[in-house]
Formats: structure tokens, sequence, C-alpha cells
């Protein structure tokens, strides 16, 4: 395996890589294999002498320098997701400075099989694959502006029937009002009328050359008008690519020894610990390092050591702070003038008139059914699904569909919004003081006489939280699910990404591989379990934590379980397209029709 002491002789690679290895040598393998995916290594033609393909580069590598599968992993991941496969681009922004005083952790050794085939790895590279600025970016003014790029409805007409789909050309333009010509920008759509509480999602095609559609499905009778928001820019999306891939330290956590002096006296003790990952550091100064290894998912956290109390005093963590590397460049190019603002357009009203048209497929809901786009509608308030054929629950649907039902319910703080909805909304749970924290749980509610039993946990480290929290309530969800039975009467729901935007996406694959390894196996000693996933929703636009990076994340997600056989219930266009302010904890409305949602697959009949 490749590490710091372990760097190969630059003779053991063929003479097509022996050209730019000079340059490797120092980028690639003395830091970080991230490194590559904005530095530029060697002269894209090199690449194109002999036999050796930029496709095949990495491939060409590993037999070359016999490199270790799960160094190749996190290799293969950045090359191909710094561009389109087959090119290697110079950096859009400046470079930053080597920030030699953070301790960068040492690449981890994780179990040789990551849990994904080659078509699978291939697909999430497609889905996760985004454009970018084909120049160096050297003035704000080059990026696109909320203020002059503008839309069109194309071939509008007097009125549309619903059922009908509409069209909209975006043009992107820079600060000066002159047309871009590449993609990469992140830009949101909806269809939606105020006046009737209705919204649907648009999706948004790039041509990558500055311009875009805007596909939108009417479903529908009524006014509607046509709503788009740039979120990023494509040189601001290059930004959160660049610092989510280089920074190794853009957030960090504190852990917490408590033990007792020579004395006898209580002693606390606080240190940094971060996750043990390729490109994630502990931030601060000390001796490094107490390691809690997780045999089973090879996970590992780490801490300094504190000063004077043993390893095994560790009890509590918070988060600590969040650290900006951006330059003055990048500062102003995500300053909040550019960021998430509506665009001007065409604000001409659509009437839409009834028709016979039957929208969507409205068979049971079932495992494994797709997501369409949309994949439904807010009218009056009520999500009307695309998907299946989802209901409506009173309190007394509700305790009727959870009857003799074990629930565990897993995740961040938006899954824990479902579990306080369903026991505000079912007179007969009772929740369980079990004495833990607020925010993580564990959390159980009981109805005895329905025989009923909701539980909430958050998933393992790291999770973003300034309260103190108790390590060992901390657990990651794969450990969780295999030490379920499972069966007829197990509900099991989870999500993982809001705590996740901040590090590598080879991480956040590995965590979600793990939950898949879990899952199958469950699903194969107890195929009746029902397993539900719960997509990322939208509502964060800062640098931390940015509906691209989630939406990134997000996708990984979706690919990871695609063919599993898990309900996926998609949330992303539920938040996106209502007419509430988004907020990633959205209002009751939204959560109301989540959670009919969930209820609809416990039981779909």
């Amino acid at each position: 395996m490749f590490s710091p002491t372990h760097i190969p002789d630059p003779a053991q690679f063929t003479a097509a890589t022996q050209d730019c290895y000079s340059d490797l040598h120092t980028t690639l393998f003395q830091s970080s294999f991230r490194r590559l995916t904005i530095c530029p290594i060697c002269p894209v033609q090199t690449f194109h002498t002999g036999s050796l393909k930029v496709k095949d580069f990495p491939d060409q590598l590993l037999q070359d320098a016999q490199l270790d599968p799960t160094v190749f992993f996190k290799f293969r991941w950045t090359f191909i997701f710094g561009d389109k496969v087959g090119e290697l681009r110079w950096p859009i922004l400046q470079q930053h400075g080597n920030r030699s005083n953070i301790s960068q952790t040492q690449m981890l050794k994780i179990q040789e099989d990551l849990g994904f085939s080659k078509e699978e790895w291939d697909r999430i590279q497609r889905a996760v694959y985004w454009g970018e600025p084909d120049r160096q970016i050297t003035s704000v003014t080059m990026c696109t502006s909320p203020d002059h790029s503008t839309f069109i409805i194309n071939d509008f007409k007097d009125s549309y029937y619903v059922g009908e789909e509409l069209h909209a050309t975006i043009v992107a333009k820079d600060c000066t009002g002159r047309p871009k010509s590449y993609g990469g920008d992140f830009f949101q759509a909806k269809a939606y009328s105020n006046k009737l509480n209705a919204g649907v999602f648009g999706e948004v095609l790039d041509h990558h050359n500055g311009t875009y559609t805007a596909r939108f499905t009417l479903p529908w009778a009524g006014e509607a008008f046509v709503a788009i928001r740039l979120i990023h820019s494509s040189e601001g999306v290059q930004i959160l690519k660049q610092h989510r891939d280089m920074d190794p330290d853009r957030v960090n956590f504190y852990g917490f020894f408590v033990g007792k002096n020579k004395q006898g006296a209580k002693v606390e003790e606080k240190v940094d610990c971060n996750v043990k990952w390729d490109g994630v550091a502990i931030s601060g100064k000390g001796s490094c390092c107490c390691e809690y290894p997780d045999v089973r998912t090879g996970l590992m956290w780490h801490c300094r050591k504190p000063p004077t109390l043993p390893c095994n005093t560790l009890v509590y963590y918070t988060h600590g702070v969040y650290k900006n590397h951006m330059t003055d460049l990048e500062k102003e190019i995500m300053d909040k003038q550019h960021v998430n603002r509506w665009i001007n357009g065409d604000s001409r009203m659509i009437t839409v008139l009834a028709s016979n048209s039957t929208l969507g497929v409205r068979e049971a809901c079932k495992p494994g059914m797709p997501t369409p786009i949309p994949a439904g509608f807010y009218l009056d308030d009520v999500w009307t699904s695309f998907v299946c054929a989802t209901r409506h629950f009173n309190a007394k649907d509700k305790t009727k569909c959870l009857k003799d039902h074990h629930i565990y319910i897993m995740g961040d703080s938006t899954s824990r919004q479902w579990y306080d909805f369903i026991i505000e909304s079912v007179p007969t749970l009772r929740r369980m003081n079990q004495h833990t924290i607020e925010n993580n749980g564990p959390h159980m509610a009981v109805d005895v006489e329905n025989n009923i039993d909701l539980h909430y946990r958050s998933h393992g480290t790291p999770r973003i939280s300034v309260a103190r929290q108790i390590m060992a309530d901390l657990h990651y969800i794969s450990n969780e699910i295999d030490d379920m039975a499972g069966g007829p009467h197990t509900v099991i729901v989870f999500n993982v990404f809001a705590h996740f935007t901040t590090f590598p996406l080879s991480y956040f694959a590995y965590r979600v591989s793990q939950i898949r390894r879990a899952v199958v196996a469950l699903l194969r000693r107890a195929p009746e379990t029902k397993v539900i996933m719960k997509t990322a929703n939208t509502g964060h636009k800062d640098f931390y934590r940015s509906d691209w990076l989630s939406m990134q994340l997000d996708r990984v997600l979706r690919e990871t379980f695609n063919g599993v056989g898990v309900y996926i219930l998609d949330v992303w266009q539920m938040t996106a397209c209502h007419h509430n302010t988004e907020d990633i904890h959205p209002g009751p409305v939204i959560i109301k029709n989540e959670v009919d949602i969930l209820l609809s697959f416990i039981c779909p009949t």
C-alpha cells in the first residue's frame, strides 16, 4: 500500500507513465491521491503517447505499481470525479498554500472488498459527475450572475391541459451580461401556484454550453407560474468540490475525557478528534492518537491523547468549529449576492385546463419502485405521489397501520422529525424517558394496547452538534441492522447525508456500502422485513452544507441501493417545490405528507 513511508520507484512504471511521474511523485504519493484532480500533473498529450490512454490511466497505474485495492478505490474515485473521464484540467482557481501545520491522517487500511461491483461503481461515478468551467477564473465578473441570467417558456400557449409538459430555456450570463459558453451551474426549478398552495419539481438539463432546459409536468388544473433559482454558479460548485476534496480539516470535533487525578479529584480533558480516513485531519496540537476502531465496519474514530487521562476515559464529544480556507476571490463567488437567488424570466401565467389524463402509475407501493421526475405534486398542501398509490392517514388510521409493528428509525434530525411527528399524531403512543440526550437518543415510544414500539437513534460519528453527545450512544447504522432479527412485524427506516457534507465522497460511499451490506444480509435472513430509505432534504445553501454537496451524497446513496429491494422515500423534491421557505427541517405540513408516504409503504392497502 502506498503511504508516506512507502513511495514506489519510478522504474516500476511503463514508459508512457514515467514522463509525468516526477510531478506525481510529490503531488500524489507524498500527500493525497485527491490532489490529482486539481493539480496540473503533466500535459494531457503525455497520456496519448504509446498504448496508454487517459481513460486507462488509473488501471495502468494500478497494474504498474501494484496498488493496494483500497488505495485504488480512493484514487480512481478522485481521478474520475475530478472532471470528465479521460480529461485532466488545470485548476480554475488559484492553488491554495500547503497546510503543512495540519496533521494529515495516514491512509486507512480497510477491507479490500468495498462492496461495489465494477458496474455499480461506474454507475455511481456517472451519477455524481458534474460539469465545470473550461477556463481559469480570475475575477468574480466571470461567474454566472443571478441578476443577468434569464429564462423563457418555450412555445408558450394560451392554455395547456393537465398532464402536458412545459419546457423553459435558461440562459446563464456572467456578471457583465455576457452569455456563458460552458455549463455546470446548479439551478433548481419549480412550477407553482401560491393561490392553490400547489407546487411541482422541475428537472433541469445542462447542455454544457451555457444554456439549460427546465422540464415540468403540469399536474393540476388552474393557474401556474415558473420559478427558477441559481443555487450556485458553476464556479461556486467548483469551489465546493475543490474544498471538499482538498481541505482535510474543514470541520473538527472535540473529545472529552473524564476521570480522576492522583488526588482523587474529578478531571475532564478536552482534545481534538475526527474520523480516521485518507484526506481527513485532526486539528490542534498534542500527541496522536487514541484510536477507537469498529471491528465490524472497519471504521475508526481517533482523538489526540489527553494530557494525563488514559484513552479509555473518552465519554463525550461535540462538534468543534468549521474552518474556512477560501481565498478572497472564492469568498466573493460564494457571497450571498451570488448564491440561492431567483433569476429573472418569463412571468406569464400558465392556464391549465382539466383533462381525462391519468398521471402517474397508481399501483400499490412495493420495494424497489423507481422515483420519477416529478415524483408527485402539492395541491392544497397535499402531496399526490407519482411513485405509487399512497394515501393519507388520520390518527385512527395511523394506529391501525402501526399495530403489531416494531419501527426503528435511524439517522439524523430530519428523520427524528418523523419520530416526533408520529408520536404527536398518534395519541396512544407514549414516550419512554430513557434519560438520553434529546438530539441523539436512543428514544422509544410505546402503545402497549396495540403492541406498537417506535424507536429512534442517531447514526454514529461524525455528527455535527454543539451539544455534548455520549459516545457510547452513537452506533453505526449497519451494526444496529446486523443485530436485528427482522421479520414481518419489523420496519427499519434510515437516512444519512446532512453530517457528511464536509467529508470525502469516498468516506461516505464506504459508510453507505456498509449499510447496504447489513440490509442485504437482513433481507436474506428475514425477507419480510420492510426497509425504507429516506433521501436527502434540500435546505442548506452555505459553503459547508450546500444542497449541491447534499445532492452528491444523495446520488451515491440512491445508486448504492438501486436494486437492493428497499423502499425509497424521495423527500428531495418534496422539500424543493413547496411554497414554504426552504429549511433543512421542514415545517409540519411537509412532514405530514412525508409520514403519509412512510405509512403507505408500511400499509400499502
